[in-house]
């Protein structure tokens, strides 16, 4: 009954926020954000060792500086998600502007490959706008939540306008049926899945487990493979969703090195704007040879 009720304030919170002016909302989330950098946390420290990991040559002073401006971000992102999944499609079309170096309303078979910027979820824009510009429906892959109430609440909050959450979990017959369709197919594979259907490859020059789902669906669907990006714009008005021309000689002959060649492009994009990546995610929390996790507190 209490987690029942628990469940239900939050979504009128999610609400209730989604009807706040966008400015104010912002400073709500980077106020919460200024907060949650200052307090002792594991995902506090989980920040600091990945940052620790992928820029070795920063200083302690320039880690703690970039973690907290990574906290202002990801507060940010998360206050955003009220409007993302409550909110009207004019609002997302106000907050998130899109920009394509392909044609989207064309129906060719195209695998978007996203990354876990903290306006990842912004992608729901172009679910939010096929309509009005002819575009295909929007489909992609989602993680189960721990909480049954809110994963089925976020996966109806995110097909609101006709897109298409695909469960993970044994349903790549339906994504290839959706990709040969000519829909929008959203993949984010940027983070640590567990060892299936995964290689360690590098990325920041870290041996990472990294999912190859990306190059065996291209091979299979002949798919063209564009990379996309939704972050902040430089101003932070807004956010831009870009999408960029498809990737040359994707697939190649072997899903190892097609990767390792998606994480070159995806440590390029984060050297841009370090402190939007997500970095409270353990993105190396599987070794190789069962080495020990760098999350371990003794390591």
């Amino acid at each position: 009954m209490l987690k029942s009720f628990s469940n239900q304030v939050v979504v009128a919170l999610l609400k209730l926020l989604a009807l706040l002016p966008y400015r104010l909302l912002v400073a709500i989330g980077y106020g919460l954000g200024f907060i949650a950098a200052r307090i002792p946390s594991d995902r506090n420290r989980v920040v600091k060792t990945n940052l620790r990991l992928c820029f070795p040559q920063l200083s302690s002073d320039e880690i703690d500086v970039l973690s907290k401006q990574h906290w202002r971000s990801l507060g940010r992102s998360l206050v955003e998600k009220s409007i993302i999944w409550c909110g009207s499609s004019n609002q997302l079309r106000n907050m998130i502007e899109v920009k394509s170096a392909v044609d989207l309303s064309s129906k060719k078979p195209r695998i978007l490959v996203n990354m876990h910027f903290t306006g990842i979820e912004g992608s729901i824009i172009l679910s939010a706008l096929c309509k009005e510009n002819h575009w295909p429906r929007t489909s992609g892959f989602f993680q189960r939540m721990k909480n049954p109430f809110f994963n089925k609440k976020i996966v109806e909050w995110r097909n609101r306008f006709g897109g298409n959450s695909i469960d993970r979990q044994g349903n790549v017959k339906t994504i290839i049926r959706e990709i040969r369709n000519g829909d929008f197919i959203i993949i984010a594979p940027d983070i640590d899945l567990g060892l299936k259907d995964s290689e360690f490859v590098p990325f920041f020059g870290i041996q990472t487990n990294t999912i190859t789902t990306i190059s065996r669906l291209a091979k299979i669907t002949g798919a063209d493979v564009c990379l996309m990006t939704t972050t902040l714009k430089a101003d932070e008005s807004g956010y831009l969703c870009e999408i960029r021309k498809p990737l040359e000689n994707f697939p190649g002959e072997d899903p190892k090195s097609d990767t390792a060649r998606l994480n070159q492009y995806f440590e390029d994009e984060i050297r841009l704007r370090p402190a939007e990546y997500y970095w409270v995610h353990k993105r190396f929390k599987n070794r190789p040879d069962n080495s020990p996790s760098p999350y371990n507190p003794s390591i």
